[in-house]
């Protein structure tokens, strides 16, 4: 049904391209099949005016124009459908050529290479290799996640999905229907944020953590979407690095160097065990359940609760 459709479109699209005068709609009900397939007047004109407006919001400017009998006729003007000649120099062919590159690893590197052909037609300078190594830093955007596509499309879309989401204290995945607002790569991983519509609240989701197929349901979004939306920032406050507080915990002799690194004060306490204050944010339990044995929390409560019921997780599998 979807090549149907482009093929219909093409064809309503050609039709008032090709002519020098305007065409009624009778005229290009004869000329296009699947206009003559139509089972009924009404069926026709409901499908002529999506396909209109559909040609419209894709840029093509269509006139109406009305004969002196009255008769309302529509054509595609060439001058008012050509776009102006695209000049680029070769700074600025070389930096969309870059654009490119970065997507090369990605599963947009088809769309990447079609851009890139272009951007040769349009004068990005054959001297100009966006996929020469140049220098030491190799500018990639890495994209592993069959997530990424899907929701790079629902964002775009404004359309809502669900997927099958496993957070890291959990054992098993759960379902979370989104609202997607926007994708950001932050220290290698991809995070989509959005607005969960069981919790009734913004979230960030890492991308690796999602499992199964992401599904669409319906179109619309029920919250409004933020002008500015701080993928980045919020990560980096759920991982801890935007800390308000403090936290003291027991750490084994000779383990943790990075947490050591971030403590603000260390005590000796004997038997192989120190005792370290650390900045203490969204994240942190996380955190220090990667060090598994060598960590005790000791204070605040909360943070040993979230350390427990995290391990807790981990032991049931």
């Amino acid at each position: 049904m979807a090549i149907a459709k482009a093929e219909r479109l093409m064809n309503l699209a050609l039709c008032l391209l090709g002519t020098r005068r305007p065409l009624s709609k009778r005229e290009l009900r004869e000329s296009i099949e699947a206009y003559l397939e139509a089972g009924s007047d009404d069926s026709f004109n409901r499908m002529f005016e999506r396909d209109k407006d559909d040609l419209r919001e894709l840029g093509l400017v269509i006139a109406t124009v009305e004969n002196l009998d009255g008769e309302v006729g529509y054509l595609a003007r060439r001058d008012s459908n050509r776009l102006p000649p695209i000049t680029l120099d070769a700074e600025e062919a070389a930096a969309l050529g870059l654009a490119a590159k970065v997507w090369q690893q990605a599963r947009l590197a088809g769309a990447a290479s079609g851009a890139l052909q272009k951007l040769r037609a349009a004068g990005l300078p054959e001297e100009v290799d966006p996929y020469e190594a140049h220098g030491a830093l190799e500018p990639r955007i890495p994209v592993h996640e069959a997530a990424f596509e899907p929701l790079m499309l629902a964002c775009r879309d404004r359309r809502p999905v669900v997927f099958d989401y496993r957070k890291a204290s959990a054992a098993h995945p759960e379902p979370r229907h989104v609202e997607p607002w926007a994708l950001e790569c932050w220290r290698g991983h991809w995070y989509l944020a959005g607005w969960d519509r069981d919790r009734g609240a913004e979230r960030v989701f890492r991308l690796s953590r999602i499992t199964g197929r992401v599904r669409s349901r319906g179109t619309g979004f029920t919250a409004e979407v933020p002008d500015v939306v701080t993928v980045r920032e919020t990560v980096a406050s759920w991982a801890g690095e935007i800390a308000d507080r403090s936290a003291l915990i027991r750490l084994r002799a000779g383990a943790g160097y990075p947490l050591r690194a971030k403590a603000t004060k260390v005590r000796e306490l004997g038997d192989g065990w120190d005792e370290l204050e650390i900045p203490y944010g969204h994240g942190l339990d996380a955190w220090l359940v990667e060090f598994g044995p060598d960590v005790v929390v000791l204070e605040p409560a909360e943070l040993r609760a979230d350390v427990v019921d995290r391990l807790s997780a981990v032991a049931k599998g």
